[in-house]
This record gives structure tokens, C-alpha cells and sequence, in this order.
């Protein structure tokens, strides 16, 4: 029954979510032949972070201009796209799905054959922790655990709140929102911490990047492949290891006490409808393909944060200066006329 009220209630949210954020126009076809296999619009989501969204646009030039595919780019994060995808068979591709913080809703559904993985995202894993700037813990050599916090309060003093220190957590509406504020209450952390919230994915790396640049204490959750972790030496702060079991408790708002314990190392995949390998066969063949290593993301995050790029044009930089990666993914015709879109 949990976990029934749980995926209605995320069914309900998508809905709503999906029709607040709106969709952007449909992108071209390829000028070439249509190998793509279907007539219907591919929806591709596009989560707020800047790994998946290059990735999103990366995916919707390939499969556009390369297999002649109707695509569209739809926003998206992921309890929203999740559900959504779970409930509706929309949209058809979330390229960068970190399913931990979805892990019973995923399985049922794979169970059910709604969904699928068609493969790896980032194919030597994905990390989550906690973290504070390495000059932080130099200075303080005794803080080594989430459990020594509480000690080091004062350390990370909250702006609006002195008497407390201030924890950022995790933007509002990802997945990792949930297990967040769940470590913080098994971690009995309200009375010496307040959980913030940084409104945005953008927000969260501005704060962070501050603190680095001024050389300030912090204490926040991160993950990678990011370009900010490439770019700051950051501290993971040691948990206890996951626990399968007692993690689902955690990520379940009707289940209980949560239980502190280390973010789990689940595979990033390529989550798809599974009408898609129905209809379109070469499309999951080329999503089975392009998957990327943390360096090789982290790569393109960077030569996007140096020149200020967006999404798109931190993709279209993609497709002209690593043609060594993704015409592995493609035949040559597909891959003669993605080069003839760039130009």
C-alpha cells in the first residue's frame, strides 16, 4: 500500500509539474534519410543540472539530424520525469536518470515492462556524499564524519540564523531532496543545523563556488560527474555503508525512522519507455551506446563553464571536438550528416 500511495502520488505531481514547465518547440528533422523508425515525437527530458542537460541535447541532435527522428526537448528532474514516464510512457528518454532516490517506484516498474535501461550514462559510476572544501578539513583534522558535525556547528554559521550552522542541501524537486532531508533527521541534525535549501541546481554551485573562491567554510551535498568537482578539491565526509533495505525506508515519506547510512552507487541509466524498443529499435540501439566516463563528462562541463555556454551550445562543442566518442554510436551516414548540421 506504500508504495502504491507513493507512485500515485508521484503520478499526480508529474502531471501538474510537467504541464508547469511547458515544453520548447520541436526539433528539426535530419536533412538525410529517416532511419529513425518512427513518425511519433521523441520527448527527450532535460533535468536541471548540466551533465543531463548536454546530454538531453546531445541526444536530440544525434537523433534528429543523424536518424531523421521528430524530437522534442521537454524539461524535467527527476521525480516529475519519473513518474511521468512510469505512469504515461512520457517523455520517451530521460538520459541521465539517477534512480536511487526512485529505486521501488524504478523496479515496479520494470517489473511491469513500462520502462527500460537502455544502458549506462555514465559507465564507471556516479558518486553522492556530503562534503566540505579540503582547506576546511586541513584546518580541522578531527572532522571527519556527518556524525562530527554537530561539534562544528559554529564552523558554518547560517546567515539567517547564527545560532545554527546551515547545511546545503539538495535543490528542491530532484530526487536526492528526499534521501537529504531523511539523513538530516537520522542524523538528528535540527537542533545544531538548518536544512537549506539552495532554490536551484545553479544556486547550490554558486554557493559552493563562493565559498572555494573565499576560501570560507561550507558544509553541502554534491555529486559528479560535475564541472565544479573537477574544478574544487572537495572532502567526501564519511557515513556508514548503505543499506538497501533501510535506504528504500529513507526515500519513503510514509516509512520510518530513517536510518543514517552512505548515499547508495546505483547505476546512471538511460531510462526509456519501453514502447520506444517496440517502435523505434535504432533508437535504443544508439542509446545502448552512449554512455560516458566521468572524466569524459566532466570534460565537456568544463570547456562549458569556462566559456559560459549553455546546454545546446555546450552539446553542438560536443559533437564538433569529440567526434572520436560519438561516432561510435552511429553508422556513417548518420554521422556524415550530423557533421553537415554543425556546419
Amino acid at each position: 500500500m506504500k508504495n502504491l500511495k507513493f507512485n500515485l502520488a508521484m503520478a499526480i505531481f508529474a502531471a501538474g509539474s510537467l504541464l508547469a514547465m511547458g515544453s520548447s518547440p520541436a526539433l528539426a528533422m535530419s536533412h538525410g534519410g529517416n532511419t529513425c523508425g518512427t513518425d511519433k515525437t521523441i520527448e527527450i527530458a532535460e533535468m536541471t543540472w548540466p551533465s543531463a542537460a548536454a546530454l538531453a541535447r546531445i541526444h536530440a541532435i544525434i537523433l534528429g539530424q543523424g536518424l531523421g527522428c521528430n524530437v522534442e526537448i521537454i524539461a524535467g528532474d527527476t521525480v516529475p520525469t519519473s513518474a511521468s514516464m512510469l505512469s504515461k510512457g512520457t517523455p520517451a528518454i530521460a538520459p541521465e536518470l539517477w534512480t536511487g532516490t526512485i529505486q521501488d517506484a524504478w523496479t515496479k516498474g520494470l517489473d511491469d515492462g513500462t520502462v527500460m535501461a537502455a544502458g549506462l550514462a555514465i559507465s564507471d559510476g556516479a558518486v553522492e556524499g556530503w562534503w566540505i572544501p579540503d582547506y576546511v578539513a586541513t584546518a580541522n583534522p578531527d572532522l571527519k564524519a556527518v556524525s562530527d558535525l554537530p561539534q562544528y556547528a559554529s564552523l558554518f554559521p547560517d546567515p539567517e540564523d547564527p545560532s545554527k550552522g546551515r547545511f546545503y542541501s539538495c535543490p528542491p524537486g530532484w530526487g536526492c531532496e528526499i534521501a537529504n532531508a531523511a539523513l538530516f533527521d537520522a542524523y538528528n541534525l535540527k537542533d545544531t543545523y538548518n536544512l537549506f535549501s539552495p532554490g536551484s541546481g545553479g544556486n547550490l554551485d554558486a554557493s559552493i563556488a563562493r565559498a572555494f573562491v573565499r576560501e570560507e567554510p561550507i558544509v553541502f551535498y554534491y555529486w559528479g560527474p560535475t564541472a565544479l568537482m573537477g574544478k574544487y578539491n572537495m572532502v567526501k565526509l564519511d557515513m556508514p555503508a548503505n543499506e538497501p533495505e533501510a535506504w528504500a525506508c529513507n526515500v519513503d515519506p510514509d516509512c520510518g525512522p530513517n536510518k543514517p547510512m552512505a548515499f547508495p552507487t546505483p547505476p546512471v541509466v538511460v531510462g526509456i519507455a519501453s514502447w520506444l524498443k517496440a517502435d523505434a529499435p535504432n533508437v535504443v540501439d544508439y542509446l545502448s551506446k552512449v554512455s560516458l566516463t566521468n572524466v569524459e563528462i566532466s570534460q565537456m562541463l568544463s570547456w562549458g563553464d569556462e566559456n559560459k555556454a549553455d546546454a545546446q551550445e555546450t552539446a553542438e562543442n560536443f559533437i564538433k571536438t569529440r567526434e572520436d566518442l560519438w561516432t561510435q554510436w552511429v553508422g556513417p551516414e548518420a554521422a556524415d550528416r550530423i557533421r553537415a548540421s554543425m556546419m
